[in-house]
């Protein structure tokens, strides 16, 4: 059958992502995805190690980064997302910036990291105190603290699985039940449900219907900071950062949905305070 009339296919904007070698849930990243993008994915090599910071450095690597960008290269994506949440603050916020730029160098197009997009969605939602969820142990999820400090956000309550391992196979239900434990403790202004690997994308409308606050995760926070870099808007139901009229109090002033986002130039730059070592 002749299908030339079509005319297909359509343009695609790309989006390069690298992600650690146990990342799982590529599927969820594109649920966030317009139509008219590409997700262009490949894995750092793989390392015995579980997860833990001696993992979270090891996967960040400049050098794995290098060679991450050159295989994408090929598919000639316009923005760069390096996705993991505790390789990107391992290093703290000058580690955090460095991979950005190292990202840019080898790729030649912008670059953001799941821990700089996630100071980017704080400051979209005017959010300083937040709740924090993670499947991490406690040292992993004391760093993650320590980083968010430094760009100016106080953590008042956490809860966490002390999971080193197969995190992709948390179930909805323990997250729900880590964001309700940790939100009841302490008023906030936004929960945040950290790790690349920890599935979120149908238990954060629930949330924030339940808690009534914005919630955020690592692959949505990465997908919409990537996106508007592009001037393009991520996509799904109900979720705050992508959506205004959804946050707390909108409807009272009228707030309405917004255009797609202006195009971004380059890296994140956040006023933070002065790094010092992670232990």
């Amino acid at each position: 059958m002749d299908v030339s009339f079509l005319g297909g296919p359509h343009p695609q904007h790309g989006v390069g992502v690298v992600a650690p070698f146990d990342f799982a849930l590529d599927r969820e990243l594109w649920r966030w995805v317009p139509d008219e993008v590409s997700l262009h994915l490949t894995r750092t090599p793989y390392v015995p190690v579980e997860v833990s910071l001696d993992l979270a450095r090891l996967v960040s690597e400049h050098a794995t980064l290098h060679e991450a960008v050159r295989a994408l290269s090929a598919a000639e994506p316009q923005v760069l997302a390096y996705a993991c949440t505790s390789g990107s603050f391992v290093g703290g916020h000058t580690g955090e910036r460095a991979m950005c730029a190292a990202m840019t160098q080898a790729g030649g197009v912008p670059s953001v990291t799941t821990s700089g997009a996630l100071l980017e969605a704080l400051a979209e939602l005017g959010a300083r105190r937040i709740a924090l969820v993670t499947p991490y142990t406690r040292s992993v999820t004391r760093s993650l603290e320590r980083y968010l400090a430094r760009g100016g956000i106080e953590v008042t309550a956490r809860a966490n699985l002390g999971l080193t391992h197969h995190i992709w196979q948390v179930p909805y239900r323990s997250v729900s039940a880590m964001a309700h434990r940790a939100v009841r403790r302490k008023p906030v202004d936004a929960l945040f449900i950290s790790c690349t690997n920890l599935p979120t994308y149908d238990v954060i409308p629930q949330l924030e219907a339940e808690l009534r606050i914005p919630v955020l995760s690592a692959n949505q926070v990465t997908v919409w900071s990537a996106l508007r870099h592009l001037g393009i808007g991520a996509v799904g139901p109900y979720q705050a950062l992508l959506n205004p009229s959804a946050r707390p109090g909108a409807s009272e002033f009228g707030t309405t949905a917004p255009g797609p986002a202006a195009p971004r130039k380059g890296c994140s730059d956040h006023p933070v305070l002065p790094d010092t070592p992670l232990l």
